[in-house]
């Protein structure tokens, strides 16, 4: 980093063991100037909280240009040098973890405990002291936004200490920024207990202060009240599942608090209930479910969307994915058979590749989201028929073609013409309502069944069918199942309605199913075209691997080797 900037290196975590220094903070503020002069400037202090929420996520090309998707049962990513493909082949550890996780969060948790420590410098007295009304509006709007930013912030040191809990349970809570050299071996890993309240608290905190809405549009994109309530919800789902509470599978680990809670679980289901059922119920924040499924993928701005990562205008994502077979296309993300398989069809029913009439259209009478996702074979896609099948122009053949029959759609900006260099503004969903809804649905059939309200005014059963049956889908309710019945249809809802959104990764961890979804073979469909007809026959694309000690990440062997015994390392690694 720059000298000028030693006042930002010292927030950088100096655990700069943990990730290179990045200079994508430095355009933001002038250099000419004193770090004093940056802090007493109104908009330079605003700079440096925006700089944050450039920590979070873009899942859009999480891992060397791969989504998540590809690390599960979800997608092949068909470059296979990628890194990201060690997470299915099992080749990866404490010293090589392709997700940089450790290192972002945690520079960004030090960033907000910078800034929260310096907020209160800016000088606002050349406006305080101009009597004239437009002025005073001015030093009001300005007094307020920084209010809010001491909240801003906080939520957003929650939302990244939740993406370290997900990946390593109890992990180091820090509040206050570190010196250049301190000794982090007197920090010590916190219990997921502690982890887990701290989070919990913090969102409270923020959505109390928090507005439901900004009535500035140039705001929309920061957090609000209903992105707190909504990462509190997630939370506590999180806190209330198995993985969280069950910690035999790590063979006698010696510190179960890290990596599990105790206590009672219908309470804990119970709480996570109540807290989707805040957003639910968050009426001033107007949130509804989109009535465009494929429209909701690009843009930014919809009733649906609680929290979203806004990228610039490019093209990388439509370099990345369109098939093989299109100028620029790289296929990147195919998603796998077992996802494919999974949708049902338009009644409801499971398909079958065993019944003679839905191997014949495979495609033809399923649930809609299936269209709305996926590019499968011969659908159209840019003026022409997607060729999947052997010998077409984007099916086996050809290099890097799909090795599953598939290419993705979700995200896709069709009308982007790559050999003009086009490009179209992208963002990546981080919360949006549907996963409220299932939330809820989950956590209320965990506590008190399909069909008990228990006084909160939705059952489980009816938040489930809300996002069945909404305008946009249009898939019809369950009406019958116990508690074991409605469970399995939650679960299948969220693998279908949330695919490619980065949840399935960790929701076959927290139900502890990994072992036989993540480490069972991929599956895909090699395609025979025969005229104008086609036959299709599942295959094998690839043997995975899920060991137990890939429930939680591992601690990067290099900031152990620094603190020495007082961090603990995750069970079995």
């Amino acid at each position: 980093m720059k000298n000028r900037w030693k006042y930002i290196a010292t927030t950088v975590f100096s655990i700069c063991m943990l990730t290179a220094c990045n200079d994508k903070l430095d355009p933001e503020v002038d250099l000419n100037q004193s770090e004093e002069q940056i802090l007493r400037n109104y908009n330079n202090t605003g700079a440096l909280l925006n700089n944050i929420y450039a920590y979070m996520p873009n899942g859009l090309y999480y891992i060397d240009n791969a989504m998540m998707a590809s690390a599960c049962d979800e997608a092949e990513h068909t470059l296979e040098t990628s890194t990201i493909q060690k997470y299915n082949t099992g080749n990866w550890n404490a010293n090589d973890n392709p997700d940089g996780a450790w290192g972002n969060c945690f520079k960004a948790i030090n960033l907000v405990n910078d800034f929260l420590k310096k907020k209160d410098q800016v000088d606002l007295d050349y406006l305080k002291y101009d009597q004239s009304e437009s002025v005073q509006q001015q030093y009001e709007l300005y007094v307020e936004n920084m209010k809010r930013w001491e909240f801003e912030a906080r939520f957003l040191r929650a939302f990244f200490y939740f993406e370290l809990v997900k990946r390593y349970g109890g992990v180091p809570l820090i509040t206050e920024v570190q010196g250049m050299n301190p000794d982090y071996s007197k920090l010590g890993r916190k219990s997921l207990d502690e982890c887990i309240k701290f989070i919990d608290k913090e969102c409270e905190i923020a959505a109390e202060n928090l507005p439901a809405v900004y009535a500035d549009p140039g705001d929309l994109g920061r957090a609000t009240k209903g992105a707190a309530l909504a990462l509190k919800s997630r939370v506590l789902l999180y806190a209330a599942s198995d993985l969280y509470n069950n910690p035999a599978w790590a063979n006698g680990f010696a510190h179960p608090e890290l990596i599990s809670l105790t206590g009672d679980r219908t309470e804990k289901w119970d709480t996570a209930a109540r807290a989707a059922k805040k957003v639910i119920d968050l009426t001033s924040a107007n949130y509804s479910f989109a009535t465009d499924y494929t429209g909701l993928f690009r843009t930014y701005n919809n009733n649906e969307i609680i929290l979203c990562f806004r990228d610039g205008a490019n093209n990388t994502f439509e370099k990345n994915n369109y098939p093989i077979g299109y100028d620029g296309g790289n296929s990147g993300t195919t998603p796998s058979g077992n996802l494919v398989d999974d949708y049902e069809m338009d009644d409801g029913t499971p398909f079958d590749w065993n019944n003679p009439e839905h191997a014949k259209a495979p495609y033809s009478g399923r649930d809609p989201r299936l269209g709305y996702t996926i590019l499968t074979n011969n659908t159209q896609f840019k003026g022409r028929a997607v060729e999947c099948w052997t010998g077409g122009r984007d099916g086996k053949g050809v290099m890097h073609a799909t090795r599953t029959g598939y290419y993705l759609k979700k995200y896709i900006d069709p009308d982007v013409d790559l050999l003009l260099n086009q490009s179209s503004v992208h963002s990546w969903i981080l919360i949006r309502l549907s996963e409220i809804y299932l939330n809820y649905a989950e956590a209320m059939n965990e506590a008190y069944g399909p069909d008990d309200p228990h006084g909160y005014g939705m059952t489980a059963r009816e938040a489930l069918n809300a996002v069945r049956t909404r305008t946009a889908v249009g898939m019809p309710a369950i009406m019958d199942g116990g508690q074991a019945e409605l469970r399995e249809r939650i679960r299948h809802e969220r693998r279908i309605e949330l695919a490619f959104e980065d949840h399935r990764f960790w929701d076959v961890r927290r139900w502890m199913i990994a072992p036989e979804t993540l480490g069972k073979p991929l599956k895909g469909v090699e395609i025979t075209r025969a005229g104008s007809s086609f036959s299709y026959n599942v295959i094998n694309v690839e043997n995975r691997t899920f060991q137990n000690r890939m429930y939680f990440y591992p601690i990067p062997q290099k900031d152990l080797n620094i603190v020495g015994t007082s961090w603990t390392q995750n069970p079995m690694w």
